[in-house]
């Protein structure tokens, strides 16, 4: 599916390829709660890397997460969370531990997306004390990461596109 999103004040505008287009896991953790989760989760997409392309590049910033892990040193995520520098709109995930996928930020689509049968909730052990999990019957909650992907997911309920 073809996706195209932007940034709230318009100086970034992207477009790429979607196989896994459909707006399913919830994220709980802290940095996804505190860099763009509104509702205490934000939303990932899957999108092909290669298709990616961007409009107003001197406008975006990237931000690495800083990793805590109790008592142990504070490391950097090589993950690349890409934003508008203008407006603060989280715009997409790159890891280089996985080169050919980008994570395209569900609330920064313009495109209509496709509504899930069912949701994922994932690290739920980070979730803010204040956040009401929504789970739907058919939902999946998990404390840490789930076994199945994104990509997994969709095939698993026949939504390739």
């Amino acid at each position: 599916m073809h996706l195209e999103g932007s940034c709230h004040c318009g100086a970034v505008e992207f477009s790429l390829t979607s196989p896994h287009p459909y707006p399913y896991q919830r994220c709980y953790c802290s940095i996804c709660r505190k860099t763009q989760g509104g509702g205490g989760y934000a939303i990932n997409l899957g999108g092909d890397a290669k298709s990616l392309k961007v409009k107003g590049k001197s406008s975006i910033a990237i931000y690495h997460a800083k990793m805590r892990d109790g008592d142990k040193p504070v490391h950097i995520s090589s993950a690349e969370r890409h934003f508008c520098k203008q407006c603060g709109s989280a715009l997409w995930l790159f890891s280089p531990e996985w080169p050919e996928l980008i994570h395209p930020f569900a609330s920064a689509i313009d495109t209509p997306l496709p509504i899930p049968p069912e949701h994922t909730h994932l690290l739920l052990d980070s979730k803010a004390s204040w956040v009401e999990v929504q789970a739907g019957p058919k939902d999946q909650q998990f404390e840490q990461y789930p076994k199945e992907s994104i990509a997994d997911w969709h095939e698993r309920l026949g939504l390739e596109r």
